[in-house]
């Protein structure tokens, strides 16, 4: 799959997504929310720093199985993952700084000096 700025065409299954090693930002959303709207300045800052992150953008609502398989009950909901498994979840963001700290666990670059 190829990095997506604007909601994928097809979604992806859940286990397309568990299946990505790379580190990814799911963002689970709509165009016409107001909140998903506000925060979009917010998180493009926020990856346009680290162009290794992936960011999958999801339109979500009623019958969307992905966001289902998610949990998703607001949005923007963001899920950040690393090798498959979710390691942050953000609802709702409104600072960059908790945004950076969710990207910063998924991190190729911090993550190797964790192990």
């Amino acid at each position: 799959m190829a990095l997506h700025f604007g909601p994928v065409e097809v979604e992806p299954t859940r286990a397309e997504i568990d299946a990505l090693q790379e580190p990814v930002v799911i963002e689970f959303g709509t165009s016409w929310c107001g909140h998903c709207l506000a925060a979009q300045p917010l998180i493009s800052s926020a990856l346009g720093d680290r162009p290794r992150t992936r960011r999958i953008k999801v339109e979500d609502g009623p019958g969307r199985r992905l966001g289902r398989s998610f949990g998703v009950k607001l949005w923007p909901t963001l899920v950040f993952m690393r090798q498959g498994k979710e390691v942050a979840r953000l609802v709702r963001p409104t600072e960059r700084s908790a945004i950076d700290q969710a990207l910063a666990q998924i991190d190729d670059d911090s993550a190797d000096c964790r192990n």
